[in-house]
């Protein structure tokens, strides 16, 4: 059993050189011995230029076969400026983790195998979990460290334009059209950008705000992070150490001016996307872009990556009555500061993270607040339990646990996520007891599987409790279910049983609209249909038409947390640079076998 294997490393070792000598002989090689019965393979790029998971020994030989025969895989070994190989427990399997490092005929690629005995075969100790990741393109390596550029263009040049000529130049696009244009500049935006110019991609950003960071800095006064600085770094340059654990709005939508300054990404600020259309003929965009002063420009890019985010319209339900009410009403993302509104009465609809926060920060600021429950909701404490699932990131470098966090398949990430979600709801079980008897309706996910994967299959439906659900506990901040409400009158909510719930202010934390609609809205019906849906999984394994390849050529998605948007923009920007450089074709479209 593990217990009895000294020497990870061995271990790792001679698994990794059997499974290299099978991938040189594709037709014989690749045997059963090589991986468990039940085991799965995550490819993302490296192989089948897809992100795809492969589930079963049977099926991963079969696509092994097909994929290593294009992409000749070789020279396996243990990174050694990785963590080394150890025992860890990952989704309630003890398993040999090693983390390796590999090439294929185009590119340079990290992978993660996890072994484990297979009791039917002799305790042989055969691949659990398999990643392998394409890290950069041979040739087009990212200008980092010794390979940082030199600045020639401008250095030591007197009579040449300098450093901010160049910057200027560079940003006002007067005499080209940029490769990538990025809708959206947001940390997805930013994260997309920043990768594609160290790929050296010409990308422009556009965002409809007049300065960079609003899409944050204009969210309610009281806003914070709620999940941990460690895990939320942009490429390239992490937050200062000394930075607070919970990030406030405020000071995020400042690094962002600071990142974009420093990473020399082309900005348009107060910039709308007004339509676009594709040429297939040419394999490119036509679009409009409308500028703060009214002037429209036309531009040809390549690519259109939609960075607009999970959150993008408004979601306005139609509520019976509600426009006959006199006092405010406002979406959630229009609600800016709760001392607007002390000693008056507000109602807030909705119950996930902007509606809780909401109607603490308007009690906090003196005001009376019922808070209406639609449907039930999950409640997890802020810290300890909501943070238990970026455990890993509290120990060993960024660059090993985004690794770590890629390389678990979706059916394993959902069994380790309804194992912290059982844990979570020990730790807090005193807080949802409370709330069970004041009759707030709580849910757990789907299976069990808890918050991440309520924000991965529709985006919202939690609350990370700061404070808000201990208020709702002790009365101060009242509870109704919006089944109760008849309709709304003049003076406020009308409840079945004939009383009325006075207010002055009425605040739809009702989310947002999927992305779809906006994609209809920009581009056209034609366009929706070739894409389908964007986000939640779907049947499928992977989050869907997210830091990869559509259903149609040139239009590209990428949305989610800082983590996320690090990790898949790393994803995305390659497939950008290899259908660029002529290793992927511009029409290929997603799942597509690649010659």
């Amino acid at each position: 059993m593990l217990d009895k294997t000294d020497d990870l490393s061995l271990a790792a070792d001679t698994w990794l050189a059997q499974f290299e000598d099978a991938l040189a002989r594709p037709e014989d090689g690749l045997r059963n011995s090589l991986f468990h019965p039940d085991s799965y393979w995550r490819d993302v790029l490296a192989l089948s230029w897809n992100i795809q998971t492969i589930n079963g020994a049977d099926a991963i030989l079969q696509e092994l076969r097909t994929q290593a025969r294009r992409a000749a895989p070789d020279g396996f070994a243990i990174d050694p400026d990785r963590a080394a190989p150890r025992k860890v427990m990952r989704a309630g399997t003890s398993a040999i983790e090693a983390i390796f490092r590999f090439e294929t005929a185009v590119g340079r690629g990290s992978g993660i195998v996890r072994l484990i005995p297979d009791l039917a075969d002799g305790n042989t100790l055969k691949a659990w979990t398999l990643l392998t990741e394409l890290g950069e393109l041979k040739g087009f390596e990212e200008q980092l460290g010794a390979a940082r550029p030199r600045g020639n263009a401008y250095s030591r040049d007197f009579r040449g334009p300098n450093w901010l000529d160049l910057r200027k130049a560079s940003a006002d696009y007067a005499d080209r059209d940029p490769t990538v244009l990025v809708i959206g500049g947001g940390q997805s935006g930013l994260c997309i950008a920043a990768r594609l110019k160290q790929l050296q991609v010409d990308t422009l950003i556009v965002d409809r705000e007049a300065r960079i960071g609003d899409n944050w800095r204009k969210r309610y006064h009281a806003l914070t992070l709620h999940n941990q600085v460690q895990v939320n770094h942009l490429p390239y340059m992490p937050f200062p150490p000394n930075w607070p654990t919970y990030i406030p709005k405020d000071k995020l939508a400042n690094w962002f001016e600071a990142y974009v300054e420093a990473m020399e990404l082309n900005f348009w600020t107060a910039t709308e996307f007004e339509a676009g259309n594709y040429d297939e003929t040419e394999q490119r965009w036509t679009v409009t872009l409308r500028r703060a002063d009214g002037s429209r420009r036309t531009m040809h890019p390549r690519h259109v990556v939609l960075a607009t985010g999970v959150s993008g319209i408004p979601n306005l339900p139609d509520i019976p009555g509600l426009k006959n009410f006199t006092g405010k009403v406002m979406h959630s993302s229009q609600y800016d500061d709760g001392e607007n509104w002390k000693g008056k009465r507000a109602i807030v609809i909705g119950t996930g993270n902007s509606g809780h926060d909401i109607a603490q920060d308007l009690h906090s600021s003196g005001a009376g607040v019922t808070l209406v429950q639609r449907s039930p909701t999950l409640i997890v404490s802020i810290e300890p339990s909501a943070q238990l699932v970026y455990a890993p990131y509290n120990e060993g470098t960024l660059e090993d646990n985004d690794l770590i966090a890629t390389s678990m398949p979706l059916k394993l990430a959902r069994k380790s996520h309804a194992m912290t979600t059982e844990k979570s709801r020990e730790l807090d079980k005193e807080l949802l007891e409370g709330l069970a008897r004041v009759g707030f309706k709580l849910d757990f996910g789907e299976n069990n599987t808890g918050w991440q994967f309520k924000y991965l299959t529709r985006g919202g439906g939690y609350y990370f409790n700061v404070g808000c659900s201990d208020l709702i506990v002790k009365g101060e901040i009242a509870l109704k279910q919006f089944a109760d409400i008849e309709g709304f009158t003049t003076e406020g909510a009308r409840m079945n049983d004939g009383k009325t719930i006075a207010a002055d202010l009425i605040v739809l934390a009702t989310g947002y609209r999927r992305q779809e609609e906006l994609v209809r809205k920009l581009f056209g019906e034609a366009v929706e249909k070739r894409v389908g849906p964007i986000w939640g999984f779907g049947d499928g394994q992977e989050l869907r038409n997210m830091y990869t390849r559509t259903g149609q050529p040139g239009l590209w998605f990428i949305a989610g947390g800082l983590a996320q948007c690090r990790i898949g923009s790393k994803h995305l920007a390659l497939q950008i640079k290899a259908i660029e450089e002529g290793f992927l074709p511009r029409d290929v479209g997603p799942r597509a076998a690649v010659a």
